[in-house]
């Protein structure tokens, strides 16, 4: 009997099942100095994520996930210069992009666009630092492109070209309607695209890191990432919280809905945290930001109706909005297509996969765990005439 095989014979059933720690919950699996979840307070490299909401750009955000401190001005200049001129894609992906089946969902879309990125990227097969950080630019600058690409070909318009001098915000916003857009509804999208660029270890980082940890290349570990964001559990949950509002209909619904929701022990998408225990703090300022945009665009009918599901699900379940929540009545009043409210979160959270990616490859091991069988044992092989 080998060493392995007596350990697991002698181990009592509590010492196995304290081993075992279903979805990982609690589990700390690496080293990272990029973000913290330290109680209800969100760090990007130490500095709290209100102060960031608050005072930086998006572009400043980045180069503080990537770089680990706050860009100087000259260098924040050059910043924006690498990443203005990096937006463009492809001829042969806009052409891929406009052949997707139009009923496709975006998130679909943008994972395959984005991998066929991969074969055009003269850096791809390169796996020096320099090279990664060359594909990271083009990456956070691409990605808003694809996604306003896939909109505008699915609607059967003609894909909008970035404009270089544009802040990432701002050429998403033109890209996706053709025309120059607000102050405010830059301001609006920038400060999302903040609050979203990164969040610790979460379902798609993990997966990323986990990717690139076999040493593959940097958009391989996107894909992966992408793939993992697309679900209700994660990214796509903005896109169901839109959806319950859609089907509410009005504020005077609000109280009957949430009693048959809670009667049928029904998800209400939008509340709750692994994490966060007192509450998400970027919901606040998401909420705020639905508030102001909605009394500007003069509707306030799914900012109202967010704020009567939030006090009566905090009232009767205890529990607290996260960020999908208020993100969704944000998007939705800004103009932005429901289907595209998870890859808007992609455009952000690119920055912090980025960050995380640079980071395991810098300091890499394998990451592999191991997973406690409990099927049957001591079978054999039947031949396939005596099977039944």
């Amino acid at each position: 009997m080998t060493v392995e095989k007596l350990t697991a014979t002698t181990e009592s059933e509590s010492e196995k099942k304290e081993k075992l720690v279903k979805g990982l919950e609690g589990v700390v699996a690496l080293e990272s100095k990029i973000s913290s979840i330290i109680g209800s307070v969100l760090t990007y490299r130490g500095i709290s994520i209100d102060e960031l909401a608050e005072k930086a750009s998006y572009e400043e955000v980045v180069y503080l996930l990537w770089y680990g401190k706050l860009p100087t001005r000259a260098e924040l200049d050059d910043f924006n210069k690498q990443l203005g001129n990096s937006g463009a894609i492809p001829e042969a992906v806009q052409q891929m992009i406009k052949n997707f089946p139009h009923n496709s969902h975006p998130m679909d879309t943008l994972r395959t666009a984005i991998s066929a990125l991969g074969l055009y990227d003269p850096d791809t097969a390169e796996m020096s630092h320099e090279a990664n950080i060359r594909k990271a630019i083009r990456l956070t600058a691409q990605t808003p492109t694809v996604v306003a690409a896939i909109h505008r070909a699915k609607n059967n318009l003609e894909i909008v070209q970035p404009r270089p001098n544009y802040s990432i915000a701002a050429n998403f916003l033109y890209m996706l309607d053709n025309k120059e857009p607000d102050a405010i509804a830059i301001k609006a999208v920038d400060t999302a695209l903040v609050l979203h660029a990164d969040h610790e270890l979460n379902a798609s980082t993990f997966c990323a890191r986990e990717t690139v940890s076999t040493l593959t290349d940097m958009h391989s570990g996107i894909v992966s990432a992408i793939g993992t964001l697309k679900g209700p559990l994660h990214g796509g949950a903005n896109e169901a919280v839109m959806k319950m509002l859609l089907k509410v209909g009005s504020v005077d619904k609000i109280d009957q809905f949430i009693h048959d929701a809670l009667a049928n022990r029904e998800k209400i998408m939008g509340f709750g945290h692994r994490v966060y225990k007192n509450g998400d703090p970027r919901a606040k300022h998401l909420r705020r930001m639905s508030e102001n945009l909605g009394k500007l665009k003069g509707d306030t009918r799914w900012y109202e109706m967010s704020v009567r599901i939030d006090e009566a699900v905090t009232r009767d379940k205890g529990l607290l909005p996260n960020v999908d929540f208020y993100s969704a009545s944000t998007y939705y009043t800004l103009g932005i297509p429901i289907e595209l409210f998870t890859p808007v979160f992609a455009c952000s959270r690119i920055s912090g996969w980025v960050a995380h990616i640079l980071e395991q490859y810098a300091d890499n091991r394998l990451i592999r765990p191991r997973a406690e069988y409990t099927g049957p044992i001591d079978q054999h092989y039947i031949p396939i005439e005596e099977r039944v």
